[in-house]
């Protein structure tokens, strides 16, 4: 049990960590906030598969206009179709466990406190490969897109 409340906490610093080096990169972003998970506004973003919908709640910025800082709910078992984002984009695992790999790549699991980078125009596939949803932290410089690989 400690072992679980170890991870959890070091989680939550790595996301609390990513989140104020973002919002002090953030343009204009002077005001101090702090927001429950209870509270955090999660919305569509369009990106579906059979298992369900990516859903998306803002920490800060405004994901479809330029920097932002947003937690990414994503459903069990979510394997997304092959694909890239304009921007380079950093996350960290919330809850659940996670994959983000390239074409060809073995599959590398990403428990509670991980952290991966994603290059801007590579293509990629985001899994949740836990039981229960996903929930991850990212942090990307500009507006995000997703360009499905042809």
């Amino acid at each position: 049990m400690t072992s679980c409340k170890t991870t959890i906490a070091l989680a939550l610093v790595s996301a609390m960590t990513v989140a104020g080096i973002a919002a002090a990169q953030a343009p204009g972003n002077r005001m101090s906030l702090s927001i429950p998970a209870g509270k955090i506004a999660f919305g569509p973003t369009g990106v579906k598969t059979e298992v369900g919908e990516l859903l998306a709640g803002p920490a800060y910025g405004d994901l479809a206009k330029g920097a932002h800082g947003t937690f990414i709910r994503m459903p069990a078992h979510f394997v997304s179709p092959l694909h890239s984002h304009t921007e380079d984009y950093l996350a960290v695992v919330i809850s659940g466990v996670g994959v983000n790999t390239q074409p060809g790549n073995a599959d590398v699991p990403l428990p509670v406190g991980s952290y991966w980078f994603q290059r801007g125009g590579e293509n990629h596939v985001t899994k949740c490969v836990a039981d229960t949803d996903c929930l991850f932290f990212l942090y990307q410089p500009g507006k995000f897109d997703y360009v499905t690989a042809k």
